[in-house]
């Protein structure tokens, strides 16, 4: 598929990407990924954005300085996150004229047929309506035995729920490369991954930064769901959310892992 004829895409920012190291908001680049994301969607393309940052938000808004290790405060933190980020990009949505749910989720929702159904029904009438859903994990509520684990899977569990074109995950790297990049110099990057198998998951490093809890493998893993389900997914730096417009115009930026049609 030419990715510029995508009608649906799923947008994942992890939170290296909206913060900054002091853990507070990038607002210059939450702006700009806002402005992108809004100009797609008057372009006619149906826009989900599933965004992480919520405890990392609530960290810096208390002022904690680092994230904590019991789920109970964890869980605190991500209420009091998930409020701050919900107005912000209220705010700056809105500032071009397009509307924004929140919708929250846990895994029991996607392995229930009934709730899923009922998730479905909802995305597919907010989208109807031409708002534009983010989505998160509803780490408030969430336990071991519901949770995605992270934002990776779960964006790529809500492209295959509603029939995504595109799955786009906005990353503090510019794509997949051969071997670990922040230890070698002559690291390639690889521009098309047509299946996921031993070699490139051989290419995946470990966790990503301290603010996130991603890393390569749980985008390889968010890569087997979405392109066994049909569904393109693209590994793009998030430094720069305009590089958006030169992805979908079939520049070489990022890895493209094609879906299995």
């Amino acid at each position: 598929m030419v990715l510029k004829d995508a009608k649906r895409i799923v947008f994942k920012v992890g939170t290296s990407t909206l913060t900054y190291e002091t853990g507070k908001v990038n607002i210059q680049r939450v702006e700009k990924l806002a402005r992108v994301l809004c100009d797609l969607r008057n372009s006619g393309k149906d826009i989900i954005l599933v965004s992480s940052g919520a405890i990392a938000v609530g960290v810096a808004k208390m002022g904690e300085g680092e994230r904590p290790k019991a789920l109970p405060h964890k869980q605190a933190l991500a209420a009091i996150g998930q409020s701050e980020l919900m107005y912000l990009y209220d705010k700056l949505f809105s500032e071009y004229n397009n509307t924004v749910a929140q919708v929250l989720l846990t895994m029991d929702v996607m392995e229930h047929a009934l709730r899923k159904q009922n998730a479905q029904n909802t995305f597919e009438t907010l989208l109807e309506l031409g708002v534009i859903p983010i989505v998160n994990e509803n780490d408030t509520v969430s336990t071991e035995e519901v949770e995605f684990g992270d934002n990776d899977t779960l964006s790529a569990l809500v492209a295959e729920l509603i029939s995504a074109d595109l799955l786009v995950i906005l990353s503090d790297i510019d794509g997949l490369y051969d071997k670990d990049p922040k230890s070698n110099s002559d690291a390639r990057l690889i521009h098309v991954v047509e299946q996921i198998g031993p070699e490139i998951r051989d290419c995946a490093g470990g966790a990503g930064s301290r603010r996130g809890t991603g890393g390569m493998i749980t985008k390889l893993h968010a890569g087997d769901i979405a392109t066994q389900a049909g569904i393109d997914m693209v590994i793009l730096n998030g430094e720069n959310p305009y590089d958006i417009y030169k992805m979908l115009d079939g520049e070489p930026v990022g890895t493209l892992f094609l879906g299995q049609k």
